[in-house]
């Protein structure tokens, strides 16, 4: 991914709490010289010194069987975007896209029934322990666990490479950065005016 310096992010911490934010990723390898996907969440760990994502897909999905003969897998994870009118700038320019990204490659590798179960477990408890009846792993039938799991593979990836763009008019000027936060606020793309607002109270 082409990240302009301007727009590079390198703090971890960041990166770590936007994939967790936009856990919803596009998995990519290839297969006979063709790029293949799938959009399916996945999970974000830190193990000691190492960043890791485990994740699971359909057996009948053929992708996972690509993880062995690709070194690199890629995984997408993209957050708020939204168009910027020059128009909205004191001086003419070109109208441009704001948006966040974070790419990151690494080897994947099958997880043991053992590792599976834990996804699984840590993935229900991440999106279903706040709500008032939480469908946790310990929650359903084992008749209904044993058939599910025969359907799926898990995976995970350790991460060797971290792109992050966040293009998030850093280039402006002070006038400019507050006039876009307004424009996107009128015309309703909340998400990238409040990522842009966040970025001043970061910095």
């Amino acid at each position: 991914m082409h990240v302009p310096s301007f727009f590079q992010m390198k703090d971890m911490e960041k990166i770590k709490s936007f994939i967790q934010s936009n856990s919803f990723a596009t998995v990519v390898t290839t297969t006979d010289e063709k790029p293949i996907a799938t959009h399916i969440p996945v999970s974000f760990h830190q193990v000691e010194d190492s960043y890791v994502i485990t994740g699971h897909m359909a057996i009948g999905n053929p992708q996972w069987k690509t993880f062995e003969e690709n070194e690199n897998v890629l995984v997408i994870f993209q957050g708020p975007h939204a168009y910027i009118s020059s128009s909205w700038y004191e001086k003419e320019a070109v109208p441009t896209w704001n948006y966040q990204a974070v790419h990151v490659y690494g080897k994947a590798v099958l997880l043991e029934k053992g590792e599976l179960v834990k996804e699984i477990t840590t993935m229900l408890e991440t999106y279903e322990s706040h709500r008032e009846q939480p469908v946790l792993w310990d929650t359903l039938s084992d008749e209904l666990l044993e058939k599910q799991m025969k359907g799926i593979v898990g995976f995970k990836i350790i991460i060797d490479e971290v792109q992050a763009a966040f293009k998030l008019s850093q280039n402006r000027n002070e006038r400019d950065y507050a006039h876009i936060i307004e424009k996107l606020e009128a015309e309703g793309d909340l998400e990238m005016a409040e990522a842009m607002k966040k970025r001043v109270k970061d910095v």
